[in-house]
């Protein structure tokens, strides 16, 4: 296997995506320990900087005839999406202005800020987990397909979900959490499927050691 450091995953522009999208998914990962704002104001200032890094990533070809492996599973994701609907709460969703489907619809696409990125730390989430393992080949083959996935899908999940926190940064509806939307908030993370899958999973265990 190719040890060299001359190789394209060591190049400026790869790192430099590396460190940002690190940044990314510890960002996403502590959204339930900041304030509405707080994460809103982040998030509006850390996703432009992911789009410019992921625009200049250099292009490859994969080495590997196996693909590679996920680490973000079903839960996971659940998990993350529950995290950021429950933090932004009535500001979620957003018309989605730039879906095929628009052009055939007669109702406006109702997109989510918290499905959207989830989606994007899902891509981010297995690149960064391959390149850690620090093997050439594996790093080049995940560098490969987050470029791939950025051109035909997560970049313009990224541009829509700056629009909608943008407008939601700046819009004229304050961002502090009303009087009872807090507790209704903790409702929902506990009613989410994640915590449902989480609970049935102790049960089980419980029933087994007994």
């Amino acid at each position: 296997m190719e040890e060299s450091f001359e190789h394209i995953v060591y190049s400026k522009n790869v790192i430099e995506f590396v460190t940002v999208a690190k940044e990314f998914c510890s960002f996403v990962e502590s959204s339930e320990e900041m304030s509405r704002k707080e994460f809103v104001t982040v998030a509006t200032r850390i996703i432009p900087l992911l789009y410019l890094k992921a625009s200049v990533l250099p292009k490859t070809e994969p080495e590997l005839e196996e693909s590679i492996e996920k680490t973000v599973d079903e839960m996971m994701y659940a998990h993350i999406q529950d995290s950021i609907t429950s933090k932004l709460g009535r500001f979620n969703d957003y018309l989605e202005v730039f879906n095929s489907e628009m052009q055939l619809s007669d109702t406006p696409i109702i997109a989510f800020i918290g499905e959207d990125m989830a989606d994007i730390y899902q891509d981010l989430k297995d690149f960064i987990s391959a390149y850690r393992l620090g093997v050439t080949e594996v790093m080049n083959d995940a560098l490969a397909e987050v470029v791939s996935n950025f051109e035909l899908y997560w970049g313009q999940r990224i541009v829509n979900t700056l629009r909608a926190l943008h407008a939601v940064l700046h819009g004229s509806e304050p961002l502090e959490e009303e009087e009872g939307e807090e507790a209704f908030q903790d409702n929902q993370r506990k009613e989410s499927w994640y915590n449902k899958m989480q609970k049935d999973w102790q049960d089980d265990n419980d029933e087994l050691n007994q």
